[in-house]
């Protein structure tokens, strides 16, 4: 089985959660780390368990002799800039979220990997998750029948306890509410929907409280989605709450209902209509980077390498949908108006 070398830009947080999913996988092992910081190559040799090379130069990093992939965690500002420097380079990349934090750097990113001909895992992990991947399951053998209405809601206070709060409250940094966590909920919603995403109504709000009125954008937004065929589906991004993180999925379909854990199916003989039946998963329930399915998605990434194809689920190409409507829905709450998808030019490969 071949083991693909893989080098890591930024070694901050996500960094910290990556590199042992990556060596975990069996199938890659991380052997560098590009940081704008010094770090001690001994000490990050013997903590992930193998030697790691460390650099503080983007060039040097990328002309080591044998490195395949790009792991890139770095600031989201950062994200175009080295993703599409390590493109050209040849590298495969995986790429934390957001790609941008502006639609045409996404394009920008988008053309140099075409035009390098490499391939990318984009961080909505989310796809992964024991939950969302029972989801999908349920919806694929229509139990839920024709699905007609769909929400996923993302609440997750990100306030000065958190590690990405200093940088996540500037315009700059985060973006915007959906742009900066929210994503993962969009994203699934559109797992679970599609991607023929015809028009969205976005709307934005702020909290009083001190902690969060120091964020440069509105810290809540509640997204709705009218698709081609005339499903709706609504995406609630709240990060200035106060209560324990919560990923809301409902989805209503012509045969039956799932509530986050909970289902009933038409298509079950004899299911008591007034109770709910639970499905046995591990929720999406933790912010935590350590607690993210890395591991399987990573596996998957590495996977469709050594088989020479795109990978499924977190392609670029799919993320690269995901953040069309998300831009689109920003746009809409900045004008206080519907947005059609086609005023976001260009439709991903």
């Amino acid at each position: 089985m071949k083991t693909f070398n893989v080098g890591v830009i930024g070694y901050g947080w996500a960094a910290s959660a990556h590199i042992p999913a990556i060596n975990a996988t069996g199938q890659a092992r991380v052997t560098s780390v590009l940081s704008s910081r010094q770090l001690d190559a001994a000490q990050l040799s013997a903590q992930h368990g193998g030697p790691i090379r460390c650099f503080t130069n983007l060039d040097d990093f990328l002309a080591q002799p044998g490195l395949e992939v790009v792991d890139i965690t770095s600031h989201p500002w950062d994200h175009p800039r080295h993703a599409i420097a390590a493109a050209r380079a040849g590298k495969h990349l995986i790429l934390e979220k957001p790609i941008a934090l502006s639609w045409p750097d996404c394009r920008r990113v988008e053309q140099a990997v075409r035009q390098a001909g490499v391939k990318v895992c984009v961080g909505f992990e989310c796809r992964y998750s024991g939950q969302f991947r029972t989801i999908k399951s349920v919806i694929d053998q229509g139990l839920l029948g024709a699905i007609h209405y769909g929400e996923v809601d993302y609440y997750h206070g990100i306030g000065p306890w958190y590690g990405q709060y200093r940088w996540n409250i500037k315009r700059g940094g985060g973006g915007s509410s959906l742009l900066s966590a929210g994503c993962h909920a969009l994203d699934a919603l559109l797992l679970c929907l599609g991607a023929d995403v015809e028009s969205v109504a976005s709307y934005a709000a702020s909290s009083r409280n001190p902690d969060f009125a120091r964020y440069e954008y509105p810290t809540t937004s509640v997204t709705i989605l009218r698709f081609a065929d005339g499903r709706v589906g609504k995406c609630a991004s709240c990060i200035d709450c106060l209560q324990p993180y919560y990923f809301h999925a409902h989805l209503v379909g012509s045969e039956g209902s799932l509530l986050d854990s909970r289902f009933h199916s038409n298509k079950i003989a004899a299911l008591d209509k007034s109770k709910w039946s639970r499905l046995s998963v591990q929720p999406v329930d933790s912010g935590d980077v350590a607690d993210h399915p890395y591991q399987t998605q990573f596996a998957a990434f590495f996977q469709a390498l050594a088989e020479g194809r795109e990978m499924a689920l977190t392609s670029l190409a799919d993320a690269l949908v995901t953040h069309r409507v998300i831009f689109a829905a920003d746009k809409s709450a900045a004008l206080g108006r519907p947005v059609k998808l086609a005023s976001i030019p260009w439709q991903p490969r």
